[in-house]
Order: structure tokens, then sequence, then C-alpha cells
């Protein structure tokens, strides 16, 4: 009885020492479990999620290969910094601005923070020389991809910021660097006072990428909500996925939009429309909530309807010369049947319904669409004028513009206001080419097996802020169960074993 016993002691102390090891484990692999998640529960604030997007070691290059931005600011603190606690409101404060899908300023700020108090994070926090609390760092997000600091190299992008210890003085540092100003008061679609550059920076296009994702998704779900899926209009539908399968500048999408068409006939749009959630026509990584190339000065103005016509054009410059004619009638058929705008889809079809000799070549393609879209920015422009209507930062006009391409225009002496335009149609499809096809993807990279595990990382950061649980993997929650069960059985023995025990004499 008493070797039983000994042999019961020793496996429970046998299972509980490895449901602590396996404990440790979750602690290790995921430090904000562990410490920062406690944390939060001792100090009882109950502070949501800031606009400010928390990185570590395992995620810190990823995250910037894959932001869209122009600059990045990253705070280095450590949680039990007092002075961290404290600066956080103020660095949440500006984060706003440009952080978010409500950000006041997108896409020109990716504002972010690392927590050096963690050790997963102790050489990351020591490429950078850290060596007080909180430290901000600024350049492109490129320049942070693999990279460090040390302050001896003159020629490094990447810049401490020697003066943002309040949210005023770091809004006036940024807006020192841009030559903006904006201020923290700003509120989103907002900023009239702000003049965007996006219609004469060529480089601006490689953020419409995302834009284009954005529209791709706003018009499918369009589709969906309202059912506009016929079976006269089945056939179009099926056809513009197969040329966005083919030709769409976003890998997402094009991914996201196969994977419907091989379950097409099951889910039906038209009947079974709830089931394309689990699917996604641009996957379920594709970045949601703003716009930054198409945004406009007001909220009523740009976003899907430029998203919409970038999408065109870039289809239009990578299909093939063979190709040429499918997508001109695809596309036609498409904006007329599923366009909501009714005015507007009647207006492109009539622009369609002119053209008389079928299309041979990419080339004239492309060029057509070109000078339909100029066509339709002539109209609206006196329409919005006579109406005021116009956006007051991005007034419809004749594109491109002479600053985007001087050799565009035969005349020299004319620009986009003259009324007569004497184009260079072959330099016309070259930039329409190049703006559309390499510039557009410049900054798109995107390797899958990363990019799913940002989002399960992200996933389970949000678990622990909003639960602030304590995660732990299962054989380590299967373990601890075993030792309690183990427990009970050595103490229902233990109690069993006492009470057929003989008195002893005396």
């Amino acid at each position: 009885m008493s070797s039983l016993f000994n042999l019961l002691t020793t496996f429970l102390l046998l299972s509980t020492f490895v449901s602590l090891n396996l404990l440790s484990s979750a602690l290790l692999i995921n430090p904000a479990a562990g410490s920062r998640s406690l944390l939060r529960v001792v100090d009882g604030a109950g502070n949501q999620p800031g606009f400010a997007v928390d990185l570590n070691v395992t995620n810190f290059d990823q995250a910037f290969k894959d932001a869209t931005t122009t600059y990045a600011i990253v705070e280095f603190f450590a949680h039990w910094c007092p002075a961290c606690r404290n600066y956080k409101p103020q660095y949440e404060k500006v984060a706003r601005l440009f952080n978010g899908a409500n950000a006041a300023h997108p896409g020109i700020i990716f504002m972010t923070r690392v927590d050096c108090a963690d050790t997963i994070n102790t050489k990351l926090c020591d490429k950078f020389s850290v060596t007080h609390y909180p430290s901000l760092y600024w350049g492109p997000p490129s320049k942070f991809v693999g990279g460090g600091w040390d302050g001896k190299d003159e020629k490094s992008e990447i810049r401490f910021i020697d003066d943002g210890r309040t949210a005023d003085r770091l809004l006036k540092w940024i807006n020192s660097q841009l030559g903006s100003s904006y201020k923290l008061e700003d509120e989103k679609h907002e900023n009239d006072h702000v003049t965007h550059s996006n219609v004469s920076d060529p480089g601006q296009i490689a953020q419409a990428v995302y834009d284009v994702e954005e529209a791709t998704i706003i018009a499918f779900d369009m589709i969906i909500e309202n059912q506009m899926v016929k079976p006269e209009s089945r056939g179009t539908l099926i056809k513009f996925m197969q040329l966005m399968v083919s030709h769409h500048p976003s890998r997402r999408c094009r991914r996201g939009t196969a994977d419907i068409l091989v379950n097409f006939d099951d889910l039906y749009l038209s009947k079974k429309h709830g089931l394309l959630d689990k699917f996604g026509i641009c996957g379920k990584e594709a970045p949601r909530g703003y716009w930054t190339f198409c945004r406009g000065s007001t909220n009523d103005t740009r976003g899907f309807s430029c998203g919409l016509w970038v999408l065109l054009h870039s289809i239009s410059v990578r299909v093939e010369d063979g190709e040429s004619q499918m997508a001109f009638t695809t596309t036609c058929d498409f904006i007329h049947q599923f366009f909501n705008c009714e005015e507007c889809s009647e207006h492109f079809y009539n622009m369609c319904s002119r053209v008389s000799t079928p299309f041979s070549s990419k080339r004239e393609y492309v060029l057509w669409l070109w000078t339909a879209h100029n066509e339709v920015n002539k109209r609206l422009k006196n329409t919005e004028e006579s109406l005021k209507t116009s956006d007051p930062k991005f007034p419809k006009t004749i594109w491109p513009i002479k600053r985007l391409c001087p050799t565009c225009y035969n005349n020299h002496n004319q620009n986009e206001e003259s009324s007569s335009i004497d184009w260079n149609h072959d330099e016309v499809f070259k930039f329409l080419s190049s703006y559309y096809g390499n510039k557009l993807v410049s900054l798109y990279k995107e390797n899958d097996e990363e990019q799913i595990q940002i989002k399960n990382n992200a996933v389970s950061e949000q678990v622990l802020q909003s639960t602030n649980a304590l995660v732990v993997p299962a054989g380590a929650a299967l373990a601890i169960a075993a030792a309690s069960c183990l427990f009970g059985a050595l103490a229902w023995f233990w109690r069993s074993r006492q009470k057929n025990r003989k008195p002893r004499r005396s």
C-alpha cells in the first residue's frame, strides 16, 4: 500500500513539473501573454488598445515591408517605466492622426511601438542603440527592415527624434520635416488646409494598389448586398472575374477571385451570397478602412470611383494583344450591369457603343479607356463647377497633367488646361503602361506564409488585450488538467487510508 502511495506521489510531481514547463514555454513563446498581460490585470486600468501599432521582433521587419506610408515612427519604451506610461497618451494623440480607419491623415506616417522590457526584443532594441526610454526614431519604413541606428552614420535615413516629449512638440517636429501644418484637433476628412501631392507626384501611384483592393471589395460587396447577379448577368460577372484572376494588380485579389470562381456554382451569389464570407474577393488579409491615393478632401468625393478607374486602367495595361477586345466588351458589360450609379453606367456604355471597329492590340484598348476617362472628367468638371460640388483639392482635369508627362504633349506650349491638346499617343501609351503597371505595384510586396503568421500574431494579441487572459498551448492545458485529476485521486486515496487506519494502542 505504501509503495502504491509513493508511486502515485511521484507521478503527480512529474505531471506538475511537465505542466509548469509547458506553461513556461508558453510565456517564452509569447511574452505578451505573461508579464504584460498580467500587468494589465494588476493595474486594473482597463485601457483599450491604442492607435499606435505594437510590434515585436517576430513581426517588426514584415510590418515595415508591408507599410504603405511614406514615413514611420518607432517608439522604443519599457512597460515598467513610469515616464513611458505617462508619455503613452501623448504619443497616442499623434498616432490618432495617422493610424487607423478614422485617421485624419492616413497613408503618411506609420506609428509603432516596441517594448524593450520584453526580453524577446532585447537584440532589436540593441540594434537601435536604445539607452533610455522612451526613444523615438523616424525614417522611411523600408529603412527599418533589417536596419538599425547607432548615431554615427550621418547618411542614415533613420533619424533620432530629439524633441517629442509631448504631443504638441512631436507634432511640431513632424510638421517641420514635412512642411505641413497638421493639428492635434484634425479629424477625418477635415484637412482642407493640406494639399496632397498624388496628382503631380508619379511615385504616389504606388499607394493606389491598396485603393484598388478596397474598390474591388466594395464593388463586389454592393453586388452581393443588392443581389445583382441574375441569370442574364451571371455570365458577365464570371467573365470579369476571369479577367481579374489573370490581370488584377493585387495578388490577394487574384487568389481570392480564383477561389470564388472555383466554388461559384455552389455559392451562386444571388441565392447563397452569405457563403461568400468565408472566401472574400481579395482574401482575408487585404487592409480595409481608408483611402490613400484616392482619398478626397471631403468625405463624399473621390474614393470608390477613383479606385475603380485605377482598377480598370491597371487591367488594361496587363492584357495581351489578343485579349484586348474581350477585355473591352467584358469591362463595358460589367460597368453597365453592375455599377450602381445608373447615369454613370449609361454614359460609360454609350462610349462603349460608339466603338465600331474591334480592338486588335492592347495599345488600342489602353488609349480608348484613357480617352473615355478624360471624356468623363471633362463632362463632370463642367457639371460640378456649375453645381459647386467638386472637390476643392482635386478638381476634375484632363489627364495626365503636364508635370506628370511632359512628353505626352506634342505642343510644349499646351497643358492640361488647354481647350484642345495635341497628344503624342506613343508617349501617352508608354506613360500609362508604366504608371498603371510597374509603378502601381512597386510597393506591393507579399509573402503568404509571413502574412498568415502576422495575422495570427495580431489575433492572439487582440485576444490578450480584450480578455487579459493567459494563453497557453493545448498540451499545457491538458497536463494541468491531468495533474489536477491526479491530485484529487491522491487526496481520495490518502483520506481512505487514514479512515481505515487502526488506532495505535497505548
